[in-house]
């Protein structure tokens, strides 16, 4: 009998565990990769040998430009390839300071429509939702031009349609107007938090300068083993009010068509592309049909809101052009690599080469480490300028992206008080960084007399961070997005830093207004100003002053030769909301004023905002009760041009003062690499209750054979 106790138990234990384990697998789907066909995207699990089909998404963008504001809908289908219940967590990028200010979810012939609410409220609506069996969608902004869309219980082989709408305006660089949809978002450096120890010997992170680090790192395919996914078609309707005289994309293929002169319908030449890196649309007027009026209005609720478009004179001055101090700061870090590296070397090469003998520079270069060519700046000899184009010739990208510690030294000015010299920086980067308020947080602070040009390299560079840094730097931004544009970009961007064409700039009207924004930057050279303008009672003129050359400049513009527009309103909420947050950066307003001010323009106008979120709940519940719901972020494309290696091949050096960053735990999502299979780890929003219990089980079983076992022995 004794004997038979233990075999018995086993194949009891045997069966509890197959029973169990079938159940586990069928309520998570687990599916080997010989189960699938071609073509299937599989996130790893951890079952050894078993996956989860990763959810699919389709991207469509629909723009249409009129006049001087582009209103975009974006369409994102997620499919559920899988048999089981999934939450799809997709992480992607739009244009930095886009106006979102609309959500829907389509599920069927339904529509739900969602609605602005605080962000945490929205979270929680979400949360609620989603544990409830009921399909759900939330949109949240991460930076300004990066959200995340999280759509709750998409059945087995179910599609979900979210839609989302979002204004911006045109940007203007001379006659030339031009759109940028940015499609894939870069993979980001995030440098690890600060920690100490505490009393009693625990590691505690005491300042982490990377806010939201784990929402911003989604998985990341390898090009080599994957092919792309996400793919993204697009149609731009074209009327910008006058007769189009070209149009123009520099990195895809397009189809432009039109009945008419002043209108097109542009789409992608050869269909759906892969979101791998941002598409770029620019038109211009044909000869002799430049638009006569830059004024636009719109009337919301009693208000007045304006845009307009100031562009000063051609500065024409007889002066010996000022000396310079320009120091050059180029990224060599491993999110460089490739075609980024190249464009990178030469536009600092063509840098080196537009320099006079009276000015004077240095060269900087960083990774995750950093050194300067000279320890100073220096005259721009020709020999000097050729150890430097030396140098920067053999460059090489590696490492992690520590970008605080040369923009520290490029802006470490010795002679703070000059004024006969222009100190220009010109910072080459891809921006691939999760610390950005760091960055801006120094520039507010050591900006001093500097000007601060950002040129933003390669197929998606960053920016918030390009944009943001050169408002705060007083400089502007450059993107060199392919080696052809090279020369003509940084030309371009030569021409601005031989001197400003406007400064000391102010705007005004004759009435109650809200202006913005405010203070105005200077005006370079092929850049026209924006300005917004919220008027509360009745204004006839608008006045826009400065310094031209030297001398005051000054021009005038009746309101009454405005044309109508719709969306303005948006525009200038969503100006005032990167007002707030520049103004908490340079200090001017506490933080806490700062998320008061973005919290009520935000629900005042219906946007999408740090403070606030878009979340739409269908109220019938679809997943039945007690059916495992798995969480799956959608991987992403890497970036056009970028070196797979250089940014997942090595881990970057970490140079801290403080605890080795490996002690700290953070919540990560790695891309783990096997050849001919899509490994990505697979994230899970629940702990494995039912394997718990299992286990928990089969010890107890254990157990008590064990201790019927014991009874039975004989003393």
């Amino acid at each position: 009998m004794q004997s038979l106790v233990l075999p018995r138990l086993a194949c009891f234990t045997a069966g509890l565990i197959a029973m169990f384990g079938s159940a586990l697998a069928q309520a998570t789907h687990y599916v080997s990769p010989n189960d699938m066909g071609t073509g299937s995207l599989l996130f790893k699990s951890d079952q050894p040998g078993k996956f989860v089909e990763a959810p699919a998404v389709a991207t469509d963008f629909d723009i249409t430009v009129t006049g001087p504001i582009i209103r975009t809908r974006v369409t994102q289908r997620f499919e559920n390839p899988a048999d089981g219940w999934v939450e799809g967590v997709y992480v992607f990028p739009l244009p930095d300071g886009s106006a979102v200010d609309t959500l829907k979810m389509v599920i069927g012939n339904r529509v739900i429509v969602g609605d602005v609410k605080e962000k945490q409220e929205a979270k929680q609506i979400y949360e609620d939702a989603k544990a409830q069996g009921q399909k759900a969608a939330l949109l949240e902004q991460e930076r300004p031009n990066l959200f995340t869309n999280s759509v709750a219980n998409i059945g087995p082989h179910e599609t979900i349609v979210i839609q989302m709408e979002y204004q911006e305006a045109v940007a203007q660089s001379g006659s030339t107007a031009s759109l940028r949809v940015p499609l894939v978002m870069a993979p980001k450096y995030n440098p690890s938090p600060e920690v100490v120890l505490s009393e009693g010997n625990e590691l505690v992170v005491v300042r982490d300068p990377v806010a939201g680090r784990e929402r911003i790192e989604p998985p990341v395919l390898d090009p080599r083993d994957s092919p792309a996914v996400n793919p993204v078609t697009m149609t731009v309707h074209l009327n910008p009010g006058y007769v189009i005289g070209g149009v123009e994309s520099p990195y895809h293929s397009i189809t432009v068509n039109g009945s008419t002169e002043t209108r097109k319908t542009i789409t992608l030449g050869g269909g759906a592309i892969p979101a791998n890196r941002d598409f770029a649309l620019s038109w211009h007027p044909a000869p002799g049909k430049e638009p006569g009026v830059s004024l636009f209005t719109e009337k919301v609720d009693g208000s007045t809101y304006v845009l307009s478009y100031v562009t000063p004179p051609e500065a024409v001055s007889d002066k010996k052009r000022s000396p310079r101090e320009v120091i050059f700061v180029i990224d060599n870090s491993g999110s460089m690599g490739g075609t980024s590296m190249s464009q990178a070397k030469a536009s600092l090469q063509y840098g080196l080469s537009r320099l006079d003998p009276a000015d004077r520079f240095n060269v900087i270069r960083f990774d995750d480490t950093m050194n300067a060519v000279f320890p100073q700046a220096v005259t721009a000899t020709p020999e000097n300028t050729g150890i430097a184009k030396h140098y920067v010739g053999g460059l090489e990208a590696e490492g992690g992206t520590e970008m605080i510690p040369p923009l520290r030294e490029a802006l470490n000015d010795p002679n703070r008080m000059d004024v006969t010299t222009l100190r220009q920086v010109i910072f080459l980067t891809d921006g691939a960084i999760g610390n950005e308020q760091e960055m801006f947080d120094t520039l507010a602070t050591r900006i001093g007399r500097s000007r601060v040009f950002m040129v933003g390299i390669g197929s998606a560079p960053n920016t918030h961070l390009m944009s943001r840094a050169a408002e705060i730097g007083r400089g502007s931004f450059t993107h060199i997005g392919s080696g052809e544009e090279v020369e003509a970009r940084m030309r371009e961007l030569f021409g601005k830093l031989e001197s400003p064409v406007a400064t000391n700039l102010k705007a005004t009207l004759d009435g109650t207004a809200e202006l913005t924004p405010n203070p105005l930057p200077d005006l370079y050279r092929g850049e026209p100003l924006t300005l917004l303008a919220k008027l509360e009672g009745p204004a006839t003129t608008l006045t826009v002053s400065g310094t031209l050359d030297g001398a005051p400049w000054q021009e005038s513009v009746d309101l009454a030769s405005a044309i109508e527009g719709n969306g303005i309103g948006k525009l200038w909420a969503r100006r005032k909301i990167s007002d707030a947050e520049v103004a908490s950066t340079l200090g001017a307003v506490s933080p806490e004023e700062a998320d008061r001010r973005i919290l009520a323009l935000s629900l005042g106008h219906h946007l999408v905002s740090r403070v606030t979120s878009l979340v739409a709940v269908d109220k019938t519940p679809s997943r039945p009760a007690g059916v495992a719901l798995t969480r799956a972020e959608v991987p992403l494309n890497l970036p056009h041009g970028w070196d797979f290696d250089k940014v997942f091949g090595e881990k970057p050096k970490m140079k801290r003062a403080s605890v080795d960053a490996m002690l700290i735990h953070i919540a990560t999502k790695p891309v783990t690499i096997t050849k001919g299979l899509n490994q990505l780890q697979l994230p899970q929003t629940a702990t494995p209750s039912q394997l718990l219990m299992l286990v928990g089980l089969i010890f107890t079983l254990l157990g008590l054979g064990l201790a019927m076992a014991a009874q039975r022995r004989p003393a």
